[in-house]
């Protein structure tokens, strides 16, 4: 009796403390088979896992501390079903890692490895942001629009949304002594919805992003390793709208990006710089228009169109390529938790004769770039959610 008089209260403060607070195990295990037309000249055929939802686990929790407040936190892994790796560089939470405090009232601020604005705000504008992913991505993912990189040492705002509209504010810290600047991230971002309508728009600036290829790199900078491009210093800016009415989503997208004294491509595999030159700026503007029609609750078609033109100038002189994208998916929800899909991508490359991986086209997502100014990725893929 005295042990059952001792077990019954703690049972009941568990209880109390439950009530009051909460953890949820959450994931997305998505793998597929890829094939691309012409990667460097030949067939690729390649088992790859999470290029639409990207595979993860995580766990998410809040503890309610009264008065309209809340402690919250996020730890999400990405990983590869095909190797078991973790994916992010290694990172053993490479996707979100952060604390904060909520408030029903004042809004929400966080503080650890997080999407930046332009993630938060303007890429669900896009349809690789929102309906599906990497495939449907501008050039080198030049805008982030697939969170290609996350953001370190980061403190971000978000308001509480008011009459449809939510903005959201972010500064990362370089963690670098004498070095304030160099390897740090600021940018701000809104979003509006009134019904079907949804307006997005986002500005980010980074300084001297990190690589592990450059010897004067910032290892424990913002962006570290996972950063696309080499460079002094980088803006991007976005704004879209998305409509939907009844069974249908049109959207457009517009992005603006700067890339100054550039010494890398992520995506680059072959020769960086201009022969006999080096790079001054790159500068991108994307333009795309999507729209996505649902037959049934559990199919849809979806398309996106993307028209990329860039200005490129270097030590010997000023070079503007194009590139042209039409992407197409078709997906079926084999239940709540459970889909199947079939997409597509082509790309074609107007030339700027750079003497660089440039003038090809190349896919975000594909086998490598290609030999020539067309390429072409198929993909069959199968998603679960828990």
């Amino acid at each position: 009796m005295k042990r059952i008089g001792v077990a019954l209260p703690a049972i009941m403060i568990a209880t109390a403390v439950h009530a009051q607070s909460s953890v949820t195990l959450y994931g997305k295990i998505e793998d597929g088979f890829n094939y691309t037309t012409n990667a460097r000249g030949n067939d690729g055929y390649q088992m790859q896992s999470g290029y639409d939802y990207g595979s993860r686990w995580g766990l998410k929790g809040t503890e309610d501390l009264g008065a309209g407040y809340h402690a919250v936190f996020q730890l999400e892994s990405g990983f590869d079903v095909n190797t078991g790796k973790m994916s992010q560089g290694g990172r053993e939470f490479g996707r979100q890692a952060y604390v904060g405090i909520a408030s029903d009232q004042y809004g929400t601020l966080t503080v650890g490895r997080q999407y930046d604005p332009s993630v938060d705000m303007f890429s669900p504008m896009t349809a690789n942001g929102n309906w599906t992913g990497y495939l449907f991505s501008h050039p080198y993912d030049n805008d982030n629009t697939d969170y290609s990189f996350r953001v370190n040492n980061a403190i971000k705002y978000v308001t509480p949304t008011i009459h449809g509209f939510t903005a959201e504010g972010m500064y990362a810290f370089s963690n670098q002594a004498g070095g304030f600047s160099n390897n740090r991230l600021y940018g701000f971002g809104a979003q509006y919805q009134n019904g079907g309508l949804q307006i997005g728009a986002s500005y980010l600036k980074l300084n001297n992003a990190s690589s592990a290829t450059v010897a004067s790199a910032n290892s424990s900078g913002a962006v570290t390793s996972d950063n696309t491009f080499n460079a002094r210093s980088q803006q991007n800016i976005g704004i879209g709208i998305n409509y939907t009415i009844g069974k249908a989503l049109v959207g457009f997208a517009y992005s603006h990006v700067d890339v100054y004294d550039p010494t890398a491509n992520a995506y680059f595999t072959g020769t960086t710089q201009p022969a006999g030159g080096t790079w001054n700026a790159w500068k991108f503007d994307n333009f795309e228009v999507s729209g996505l029609y649902h037959f049934t609750p559990a199919l849809y078609l979806g398309a996106c169109y993307t028209y990329t033109q860039a200005s490129l100038s270097s030590t010997v002189g000023k070079f503007d390529p194009k590139w042209h994208q039409l992407s197409l998916k078709l997906n079926y929800d084999l239940s709540t938790r459970t889909s199947v899909f079939l997409e597509g991508a082509y790309q074609h490359a107007v030339s700027a004769n750079t003497g660089t991986d440039f003038d090809f086209a190349n896919i975000p997502g594909s086998a490598d770039v290609s030999s020539g100014r067309n390429q072409m990725v198929y993909r069959l893929a199968l998603l679960h959610m828990f």
